[in-house]
């Protein structure tokens, strides 16, 4: 088995070359009504473009497979590259089943995150529904890229979560 690095800061670098502009190489998700959007597509990408290795055919998959060109029906992925709740559970049951490869320790203080690490945001009804990955710090606090809205180096804080999730990238 290959050991994968992750490089937090080539993470953060592909967050703001792509975050205003999305890759032409992968799908975009438009958000339709109330929901969807491409946040978690976009946060994939960049823990990717971080050296996290694709994970298919374990319990908790993650992967994108660009068949065709990019927006055709022939691009396929996991639900957990490009589904915001679905990528916390993938990243949480992979860190506690100690599955090799990318997967995330859920950490309460914010001084343990770094550049590269990713904030999921939880509404009031339970619902992860917002991926976004620190891209800098200010004063200490994190900055965030993301997309749908797409947006670089903007505040953490969001005022519609109700709780926020800060996952710490590992990669083994």
């Amino acid at each position: 088995m290959s050991q994968s690095i992750y490089s937090g800061e080539k993470a953060a670098e592909y967050a703001l070359r792509y975050a205003l502009v999305p890759n032409p190489s992968y799908q975009y998700f438009s958000s339709h009504g109330d929901g969807g959007g491409d946040c978690t597509n976009f946060i994939s990408q960049c823990l990717h473009a971080g050296g996290a290795a694709m994970a298919f055919g374990t319990s908790s998959p993650w992967w994108y497979n660009n068949m065709g060109t990019s927006q055709t029906d022939d691009d396929k992925h996991s639900i957990s590259w490009a589904v915001a709740n679905s990528l916390y559970w993938a990243l949480r049951t992979r860190y506690e089943k100690k599955i090799p490869g990318i997967k995330a320790q859920e950490v309460d203080d914010l001084g343990l995150l770094r550049i590269g690490d990713i904030i999921q945001y939880e509404n009031i009804g339970g619902a992860i529904y917002h991926s976004a990955i620190i891209t800098s710090f200010w004063f200490g606090l994190p900055l965030i890229t993301q997309h749908t809205y797409n947006a670089a180096n903007i505040s953490y804080i969001k005022s519609a979560a109700y709780k926020m999730h800060f996952m710490k990238i590992i990669v083994d």
